[in-house]
Formats: C-alpha cells, structure tokens, sequence
C-alpha cells in the first residue's frame, strides 16, 4: 500500500510539474495554427507598422474607416478590427453583420472597445475601436 501511493504521488508531481511547459506548448501550437497574410482576401494591403499589443494593421482601402482591419504579427492574423464613430453611435446606427470576408478564422478569445476622443491616425475622429483578439491578453501583450 506505502509503495503505490508512493508512486501515485510522484506521478501526481511530474504531471503537476509538467504543466507549466503544456500550457506554454498549447500557446506556441494556438499561435501556429493561425491564419498567415497569404490567406487575407483579395485588395487587402498594409496600412502600419507593428502598434505594440496589436501587430501591423492590414485593411482594403475601399473598406475603411469601418474595416475589417486585419492586425498581422510575424505574418499570423492575431486579432481583426472595426472603427465605429461616435457620431454613429450617438445617432443610433446599427451594423448587423460585421465581418471579415474570409475563411479559417479561430474563435475569438476576447474583445477590447477602446474609445478614442481625438481619433487616431487613419481615422481622427472620436471614434471606438473594436479589437477580436484571437490570443489570450498575456499572448497579446508581448507584441512589441
């Protein structure tokens, strides 16, 4: 009886000892398995830079303000973006169907609505802007 719970026990510790670096391997397999800039429709061309906790920012011109915008980091779609004025908002405008036009796509992991009182380059106006993170926060917080 000592003997296998002895071995339950160590066995019980490996695993727990083991999990840091499975759900560091989950992560890189996630980050793998996203969809790369070959895949992004047809017209759609780099609008940025890197934006830190974003990735560069890839859009069809013709699409913008509103978007989709693509935020791409080492050459994955990590999250897609939407811009809505807060003049539509205040007028009480809907939009029923935001979308990207493409296949593939992961779950959303999270959404961040950030408002933007004086706008931003690319759209300065006060405006919300509307990140689908397809990564955890911790994920996201280390593109620089």
């Amino acid at each position: 009886m000592k003997f296998s719970m002895m071995a339950g026990l160590l066995a019980l510790g490996l695993t727990l000892a083991g999990l840091p670096a499975q759900a560091h391997d989950r992560g890189h397999i996630r980050y793998r398995h996203l969809p790369t800039v070959s895949k992004l429709p047809a017209g759609v061309i780099q609008i940025s830079p890197v934006v830190p906790g974003m990735g560069a920012h890839y859009a069809r011109p013709q699409d913008l303000p509103l978007g989709p915008i693509y935020c791409v980091y080492k050459g994955r779609i990590v999250c897609l973006e939407f811009m809505i004025s807060q003049k539509d908002f205040k007028a009480g405008k809907s939009w029923p169907d935001l979308h990207a036009d493409m296949k593939g796509l992961p779950p959303v992991d999270h959404v961040n609505i950030g408002f933007q009182p004086h706008g931003h380059e690319g759209f300065e106006v006060p405006h919300y802007d509307i990140h689908m993170y397809f990564l955890p926060p911790k994920v996201i917080a280390r593109i620089k």
